[in-house]
């Protein structure tokens, strides 16, 4: 058995995927009208249809749960957050550091299921080298391996 990936339910499949494909920058991989994989292996899927795959047990989806989100990295933080402003996505929390040291914002999709980008990990390493920290006060930041550290950095 392999994991393959995440599937939201959405209650409209073209808003969702304008979404995640126009403002997010995903890249559909299939379209089937009623579910929309991107490249990066998660999926939409409309509610109604999902509905009825569950069969006969009787179900509701609770959207805005808060017990789950997708996860995304950017090279450029700043730049994904203000895209985010333009497109009036509803946020969170903006920029926020983690302790480790990555940068990272939350927000909601049209389903209000959370969604946040971060900092890749390189970047934040690039960052604290710019602003003159060694590879051990890296390390002792970030607790990201020194081996990692060294091959980011060199």
């Amino acid at each position: 058995m392999r994991f393959i990936g995440p599937l939201l339910v959405v209650k409209d499949i073209q808003n969702s995927t304008h979404f995640y494909r126009d403002i997010l920058a995903q890249k559909v991989k299939y379209d089937f009208g009623e579910n929309v994989a991107f490249e990066g292996n998660f999926s939409i899927h409309l509610e109604s249809h999902y509905l009825k795959l569950l069969g006969p047990i009787p179900s509701t989806i609770s959207f805005g749960s808060h017990n789950f989100e997708l996860y995304f990295e950017s090279e450029d933080i700043e730049a994904s957050c203000n895209q985010l402003l333009q497109h009036g996505v509803i946020f969170i929390h903006h920029i926020v550091e983690q302790p480790w040291k990555q940068r990272v914002v939350r927000f909601y999709d049209p389903d209000n299921h959370i969604v946040e980008i971060g900092e890749s990990m390189e970047s934040v390493i690039q960052r604290l080298a710019k602003d003159g920290q060694s590879v051990e006060q890296i390390h002792q930041a970030t607790s990201m391996p020194i081996d990692f550290i060294r091959s980011v950095v060199i």
